[in-house]
C-alpha cells in the first residue's frame, strides 16, 4: 500500500492518472509540501483564464494612458545660440566677444550673412549681446537671429529668425542700431551701442573699436531681457542714408 499511495501521490504530482486507474482523489496522508507543490504545479500547467472584469479595466486603464511628459522651459541665452549657428568659439559674455575674439576670429564694421553681431554692454543690457546675421537687405538694414532677445508676445530665451535690425549710426558704420520690437518689423526699440561684427575666419587684422583689445574668460552669458521702447526706426535710418 505505501508503494501505490506514493504512485498516486505522484500522479497527482504530475497531473496525470495511471493507466487503468481512476483519477486518484487527493491522499489524505499526503504531506503539506506535496500539496502546495501540486498546487504550483496546477497553476503552471493550466492555460490562465481571462482576468476579472474589475482587473481587466484596471489594465486597460494602465495601458491606454497616455505618455507623461514634464513641461520645463529652460530656454536658452544669446551666447550659446551664436556659437551654436555660427561655429565662432568665443567665450565670455556677448559684451566681451568682441575683445576675446581679437587675435582669433577677422573683425570689422562691415555685416556679412553669418557673421556675429557683437553689442556692447549698455544700461538696458549689462552683459551685451550676440546675434548672427542672416541677410543682408541693404545698406542700413539686415535680418539676424538671436536668443534671449524678450519682448511683446516672446518668452525670455526663445529663438527669434529674421529680425530686423536698423543701422542709425551717424557714419553708416554699424556702431548703433535699433531692433525690432516682437514680431513686428515695423516697430523697434531704443539705440543700442555695436562694436562691430565678428567673422568665422583669422584674424588678420587689428580692429579696436577704439577700446584695447581685452580677454577675459570669467563669466557667460546668462538670460536677460534688454529694455526697449517701441518705436519707429525705417525713417529714421532712410534719412541718414
Amino acid at each position: 500500500m505505501r508503494v501505490k499511495g506514493a504512485a498516486l501521490a505522484f500522479c497527482v504530482l504530475i497531473g496525470a492518472t495511471a493507466p487503468g486507474a481512476k483519477a486518484a482523489p487527493e491522499q489524505s496522508g499526503s504531506t503539506k509540501a506535496e500539496r502546495a507543490a501540486a498546487q504550483r504545479q496546477h497553476r503552471a500547467t493550466t492555460p490562465r483564464t481571462a482576468a476579472r472584469p474589475a482587473a481587466r479595466a484596471m489594465l486597460h486603464r494602465v495601458s491606454h494612458r497616455p505618455p507623461h511628459t514634464t513641461a520645463t522651459y529652460a530656454g536658452i541665452s544669446c551666447v550659446p545660440y551664436a556659437r551654436a549657428v555660427s561655429g565662432i568659439q568665443v567665450t565670455g559674455n556677448g559684451g566681451q566677444w568682441w575683445h576675446n575674439a581679437a587675435g582669433l576670429y577677422a573683425r570689422s564694421q562691415r555685416p556679412e550673412p553669418g557673421a556675429v553681431m557683437a553689442f556692447r554692454s549698455s544700461g538696458g543690457m549689462s552683459r551685451g549681446h550676440v546675434a548672427v546675421v542672416r541677410q543682408i537687405l541693404g545698406p542700413r538694414e539686415l535680418l539676424i537671429d538671436h536668443a534671449n532677445w524678450a519682448g511683446p508676445g516672446i518668452r525670455r530665451g526663445s529663438i527669434m529668425q529674421n529680425v530686423m535690425v536698423v543701422d542709425v549710426s551717424d557714419r553708416n558704420d554699424w556702431t548703433a542700431v535699433k531692433v525690432q520690437v516682437g514680431h513686428d518689423q515695423s516697430s523697434f526699440g531704443r539705440t543700442y551701442p555695436i562694436y562691430g561684427f565678428i567673422h568665422n575666419r583669422p584674424d588678420t587684422e587689428t580692429v579696436f573699436a577704439g577700446l584695447p583689445s581685452r580677454r577675459t574668460d570669467r563669466f557667460e552669458q546668462v538670460a536677460e531681457m534688454p529694455d526697449a521702447a517701441p518705436r519707429t526706426a525705417r525713417a529714421e535710418a532712410a534719412r541718414l542714408r
